[in-house]
């Protein structure tokens, strides 16, 4: 059996491809889940890592849940009701933990559609990029069921309270022209330009001090509901910081030099 994620390295960037095409991609079961943590954990630990593009195989970004499980009980969906609780604190939340922890800069190149737990695996990434034939749909309602993996969180920090509830609360797909309207994502491009115009946006991120990169991510997610106060100290730690990096020193010099900087991630 293949591996459900296919993972691809060009220079300092990687791609993660839910590889299960014929099923959607869907991201419940304990092999993807699996996959995910373990590449999110590996790439925290490699500093040869700048960014990471994830994109789905075949013509879906993720189903999300897998519904035929669902409708058997089967994997993460059969259990008693105490012990459910803790299945998918064990399962499928194990993703959302992992990606709010990886430091490296992730990359959403949405390729179709992304429904349920796919669609808040999109908005577990920092930015994400839309094919024109792509839609989101917060479906869990649809199913009887309530966003059990994060999407309640992440969610109203992509577009806001009133439309997460409207997407949540109705299940209804948003395409991906509404989605650039309603800023879930930054960009909508033809189908067979998505590829290019992600590891076109994650050279951008790439090539800019990796210690940087990385502290910036943090920063800006550690002061999503914070107080100014709390913000500014800890702005303040982190910049002392990178003040002593040798890629701070080499940006500096670059610049007054009119040259392109070489960083080293030192």
């Amino acid at each position: 059996m293949s591996a459900p994620l296919r993972i691809d390295r060009t220079e300092s960037v990687e791609t993660w491809t839910l590889d299960l095409p014929e099923s959607r991609n869907p991201i419940s079961g304990a092999d993807m889940i699996d996959a995910l943590v373990a590449a999110s954990d590996r790439v925290n630990r490699d500093s040869d890592v700048r960014a990471v593009i994830i994109t789905g195989a075949g013509s879906a970004f993720s189903s999300g849940g897998n519904v035929k499980d669902m409708a058997t009980g089967e994997g993460l969906f059969g259990h008693a009701p105490h012990r459910q609780r803790t299945a998918y604190r064990d399962g499928i939340q194990r993703i959302p933990r992992a990606l709010w922890a990886c430091e490296v800069p992730l990359i959403a190149a949405v390729n179709g559609p992304a429904v349920g737990a796919g669609c808040d695996l999109a908005l577990m990434c920092d930015l994400r990029i839309a094919a024109t034939n792509a839609f989101f749909a917060e479906s869990f309602v649809k199913l009887g069921i309530i966003p059990g993996d994060g999407g309640a969180f992440f969610l109203p920090r992509a577009v806001g309270a009133a439309r997460a509830a409207e997407m949540a609360l109705t299940g209804d797909r948003v395409d991906a022209a509404t989605a650039l309207e309603w800023g879930l994502v930054s960009r909508v491009v033809e189908p067979d330009m998505l590829l290019e115009e992600a590891h076109a946006l994650a050279r951008r991120v790439a090539a800019n001090p990796p210690h940087a990169v990385r502290m910036a991510k943090k920063l800006l997610r550690e002061a999503d509901g914070r107080g100014l106060d709390t913000v500014l100290e800890l702005s303040a730690a982190m910049q002392a910081v990178a003040h002593q990096t040798k890629d701070h020193h080499e940006a500096v010099a670059a610049m007054l030099e009119k040259r392109s900087p070489e960083f080293t991630g030192e």
